[in-house]
């Protein structure tokens, strides 16, 4: 297991990389541009559930749960402008070594294929680098773009959680899918689920 922060991932014209301090104006304006977007998927704590972490806070924390290896929380660049976010976590390590993806693009960008490939960089790394077993998506069963994401990326089903995370206001049901490191074949280079990606829906991988 290989665990290295700061990190960056590429594919391309996409780039994972963390937060940056001049960051702040453009992740504040994206926030601000995809609020109603992001609203209905956008988990909360109950006891403050319209309260959201001033960027320097969400940073730093970020920073700091990237260095203790329990987190992997990267900013989505393309053609270096930011267009979202893509976290692995918390990581669990010892009998578990499972990761918990989350993620959410600039509604500008989405059905550009720029999630399933961030997903697919995550995952590889997480396999390949990280000695990761298993990775684990919840998704909302109404929120269909998130759904085409983990079908493309050949996520198993494994049900419905009831009033899983409190989003929008109420617990929610979400489901899970969950894929595992024997379930993919890695080339040379650590790509399995990113190749696969690739080979069955071209080099753009168009999303819904």
């Amino acid at each position: 297991m290989v665990h290295v922060w700061p990190l960056t991932l590429r594919d391309g014209e996409l780039v994972l990389r963390p937060l940056r301090r001049r960051d702040r104006g453009a992740f504040e304006r994206l926030r601000e541009r995809n609020r109603d977007w992001l609203r209905p998927w956008d988990a909360a704590d109950p006891d403050r559930p319209r309260s959201t972490l001033p960027f320097p806070v969400l940073r730093r924390w970020n920073e700091q749960q990237a260095r203790r290896g329990a987190y992997l929380p990267f900013a989505l660049e393309v053609h270096g402008r930011l267009v979202g976010q893509i976290t692995a976590g918390p990581l669990q390590y010892g009998a578990l070594r499972t990761a918990v993806l989350g993620y959410w693009i600039d509604r500008d960008q989405a059905g550009a294929g720029l999630v399933p490939r961030a997903a697919a960089l995550v995952i590889d790394h997480l396999f390949a680098e990280m000695g990761m077993h298993r990775v684990e998506v919840t998704v909302r069963p109404e929120n269909a773009p998130s759904l085409r994401v983990v079908e493309k990326l050949h996520l198993r089903p494994e049900g419905l959680r009831r009033g899983a995370i409190f989003v929008d206001g109420a617990w929610r049901d979400h489901l899970v899918f969950a894929l595992t490191a024997e379930e993919v074949v890695t080339d040379a280079e650590g790509r399995g689920v990113l190749a696969r990606l690739r080979t069955e829906f071209g080099a753009d991988t168009p999303a819904t």
